[in-house]
């Protein structure tokens, strides 16, 4: 389940890892693109005022947890789970605050 880190200082680099990896050096992979591995936890499925279903789940290894946000619909609600995305430590969406998220671009089930 844990992976290597790969991350350079180059923002075309994927930087694949746990989440305790990536949460132990944030500043390291802010705005880098990411390859997380885990187990899904707290998983959400919402429609926007405007219409579009998106989704958030937690993505675990056990000991520390990154939050992943994706438009459409989950595709699956348990298990083990492979994202990725673009993480940011801060991402603001209107007024609200979010730490440490993954915006996924894909999102993988075995």
């Amino acid at each position: 389940m844990f992976l290597s880190v790969l991350a350079t200082g180059s923002p075309a680099t994927t930087a694949s890892g746990s989440p305790s990896e990536i949460l132990t050096d944030p500043d390291r992979f802010d705005g880098h693109a990411v390859t997380l591995t885990g187990t899904i936890t707290n998983l959400h499925e919402r429609v926007s005022r405007a219409g579009n279903p998106y989704y958030t789940f937690d993505v675990s290894d056990g000991a520390r947890a990154v939050r992943v946000f994706s438009f459409g619909q989950a595709p699956c609600g348990r298990g083990q789970v492979t994202v990725r995305g673009t993480f940011q430590k801060m991402n603001r969406q209107g007024q609200h605050p979010f730490d440490n998220e993954v915006t996924a671009t894909r999102v993988t089930c075995p």
